[in-house]
């Protein structure tokens, strides 16, 4: 990875730097690391090529594999929006007639209402429970 990227200023705070974290690219299971993935000493240039090569083929199998994931039959409702929020480094929306909730409901291969009700349990669980009076 290029130095100038890790050293970014954030345009939202100048005088900050710029940290992948602070948008949660390190939680993407598609991303490739950064880490060893400049030329290796010795290493010739044909080399550097099939492994960039195949670093990125590996990334492409692993987003496959998430993207079947998220609609696959044996995941439960909760898991395939989960993983696709992870994709999609998006939070399901907490707006019931958000234009997401069909997005969604397609990608993961459930029906609107099986999204809605998941929206509503994590609703729910979100929910302050009320002081036992004494």
């Amino acid at each position: 990875m290029n130095r100038e990227l890790i050293d970014r200023r954030s345009p939202a705070s100048p005088g900050l730097p710029f940290k992948e974290s602070d948008v949660g690219l390190e939680k993407s299971p598609n991303r490739i690391p950064a880490g060893g993935l400049g030329p290796q000493v010795g290493e010739t240039n044909g080399d550097y090529r099939e492994r960039l090569a195949r670093v990125h083929a590996e990334a492409l199998e692993r987003r496959q594999q998430e993207l079947h994931e998220q609609s696959a039959p044996h995941n439960d409702a909760t898991a395939r929006i989960r993983i696709w929020e992870r994709l999609h480094q998006i939070d399901l929306p907490r707006n019931p007639a958000h234009r997401l909730i069909e997005i969604i409901a397609a990608n993961t291969g459930l029906s609107a209402s099986d999204v809605l009700a998941e929206q509503q349990i994590r609703a729910n669980a979100r929910a302050p429970k009320p002081a036992d009076s004494i």
